[in-house]
């Protein structure tokens, strides 16, 4: 695992516009990876599930949760989420932060400075 801060998500994102606000505001040199144009391996991804869990990494919140049917909504909270994820991986919550070893799931500034 980097030392190298990374925020994964979409730019269009609120919570990610947020996330990058904060880490720019404070001087935090981080990459930032745009699902859409950078895509997302199904290696990194299964490696968030693992540590995660599918509760957490999902939002079951957001439009694209709720135009699944409801076959594909228990598959991607089932052993092949991954696959469901990765066709849509609009279904993650953002940002993804790996920081220092850790992955934090969403915009969670209180989280971002106990790593400082």
């Amino acid at each position: 695992m980097s030392d190298k801060t990374t925020l994964f998500g979409i730019k269009n994102c609120d919570s990610v516009k947020k996330a990058r606000d904060w880490f720019e505001a404070r001087g935090i040199d981080y990459h930032f990876h745009d699902f859409r144009v950078d895509g997302l391996s199904k290696d990194l991804l299964q490696s968030w599930l693992d540590r995660v869990g599918a509760e957490a990494l999902i939002n079951n919140r957001s439009t694209t949760w709720k135009q699944l049917s409801e076959k594909d909504q228990k598959l991607a909270m089932g052993k092949i989420a991954a696959a469901v994820v990765l066709a849509n991986p609009t279904l993650i919550k953002r940002p993804v932060v790996e920081m220092k070893g850790e992955l934090i799931i969403g915009y969670k500034p209180e989280d971002y400075e106990k790593l400082l």
